[in-house]
């Protein structure tokens, strides 16, 4: 019988290289395991087109991702894409490494293999938006629009919540944005300055955006800073940070599987950290869709 593969798509650049010095003793953990790692390096986004198309991926017993929520999503993406349901490894070699973080998966290799070589896994859920996935966070809005004219090289050391809200900084030419908001929870029209969807807890490093979010029960946080006095503003911000947002009036937040957000304005979005799709949106939840190796047995949904 042929040996299994594992198929490996790593960001090279990622945690300052560390990931790409420990190649060989990936390689090895899994030649002692009787699996061949076919490893891709993470450098330009038709990679995976040309390499999922067509092949026959039943030789692969694994899919192993190195590198930030980004890589992560580009992986997931592709999985999508192709209707692969193969177990998923996450490397977290990135800036903030949320989704990593949910599923306390450890930060060096040698610990983070004793999992990937595992038989132990948690089903997640993926977000849609429009027709991109996102795995962990979903953003709109003027503070969005700030982030995506920052210097990458500041992006990825503040992580992606982080220059969100860099915006607050120049408060003063912030202006609310008029919004439609649908959903079978909560339908409404109002003004506001930002919008964040979370399908996990956690974005670029604040712990406690959405601290009651499961990544696994069918479901979106939203959470949207509405129209307010600006003096108020920085308070609101802080206020999500530190995870009370919920008795903040300036905050609207709640639980939907599915969303349709319309403006009149044009308005950025941002998906896991990259440029997001055009409104009107229409957000979704696919139910379970992944299969990721964690430390533990977690099919049903309990929360970690």
């Amino acid at each position: 019988m042929p040996l299994q593969k594992v198929l490996l798509f790593y960001n090279p650049h990622a945690g300052h290289n560390v990931f790409s010095g420990q190649l060989d003793t990936v390689i090895q953990a899994f030649q002692e395991k009787d699996q061949i790692v076919v490893s891709l390096r993470a450098d330009r986004r038709e990679l995976l087109d040309e390499f999922f198309e067509g092949r026959d991926m039943s030789e692969y017993a694994k899919i192993l991702v190195a590198g930030g929520d980004g890589t992560v999503n580009t992986m997931v993406t592709a999985m999508v894409k192709y209707d692969l349901h193969i177990p998923l490894a996450i490397f977290p070699a990135g800036t903030a490494n949320d989704l990593a973080h949910y599923f306390d998966l450890p930060s060096t290799v040698d610990e983070m293999l004793t999992i990937a070589t595992g038989e132990h896994y948690t089903e997640m859920d993926v977000g849609m938006a429009n027709d991109r996935c996102f795995v962990n966070v979903m953003a709109l809005g003027v503070m969005v629009d700030v982030s995506q004219k920052t210097d990458p090289v500041i992006k990825n050391t503040m992580g992606v919540m982080a220059y969100y809200l860099r915006g607050v900084a120049d408060m003063r030419k912030l202006k609310p944005i008029p919004i439609t908001i649908t959903s079978p929870v909560r339908s409404e029209d109002l003004k506001m300055y930002a919008m964040i969807i979370m399908n996990g807890r956690s974005a670029g490093g604040f712990k406690r955006a959405a601290p009651e979010a499961s990544i696994n029960d069918g479901m979106l946080d939203v959470i949207i800073f509405r129209k307010m006095p600006i003096i108020n503003l920085a308070g609101a911000v802080f206020s999500v940070l530190s995870g009370q947002h919920t008795a903040n009036k300036n905050v609207l937040f709640f639980r939907t599987p599915e969303l349709i957000v319309e403006s009149p304005e044009d308005l950025s979005t941002d998906v896991d950290g990259e440029a997001g799709p055009g409104l009107p949106l229409h957000l979704s939840v696919l139910r379970r869709r992944l299969k990721i190796c964690t430390l533990k047995d977690d099919m049903e949904g309990n929360e970690w």
